[in-house]
């Protein structure tokens, strides 16, 4: 019985040799983005850095940002942006969700004759 779940994308699975290799970039450069908090590796217990698939992601939009002649300045604040931007949709998206449940038609009591009942609406 084979009850392998292969880790997600946050995973901090590849070494630096091979997280340079997906991305393209020397391991030097992988040091570098590091230090300057461009990409933050995970360590292991020896220090070694650990990356994860959405790091490599991250570290070739930093090359392809690089090679389109933005800083490494611009990048971090780009990257800074695009979280801020991927957290206002998330925030977007609760709220909508909120605003659809408090739209919903809800079993209300009202008076009947003197008498108390409740209106039961069909949800849809």
């Amino acid at each position: 019985m084979n009850d392998f779940i292969p880790p997600g994308p946050e995973a901090k699975v590849f070494v630096i040799s091979v997280a340079a290799e997906l991305s393209g970039l020397h391991p030097q450069t992988l040091r570098t983005y590091d230090r300057m908090g461009l990409v933050e590796a995970g360590r292991t217990s020896g220090g070694g850095r650990r990356y994860s698939l959405r790091d490599v992601e991250l570290l070739r939009m930093v090359a392809h940002l690089t090679a389109e002649g933005l800083g490494l300045e611009g990048v971090k604040r780009v990257i800074a942006l695009e979280n801020q931007v991927a957290a206002l949709q998330a925030k977007v998206a609760e709220l909508q969700a909120e605003l659809v449940q408090a739209r919903a038609p809800q079993n209300l009591p009202a008076l009947y004759g003197g008498r108390q009942v409740t209106v039961w609406r069909r949800q849809p």
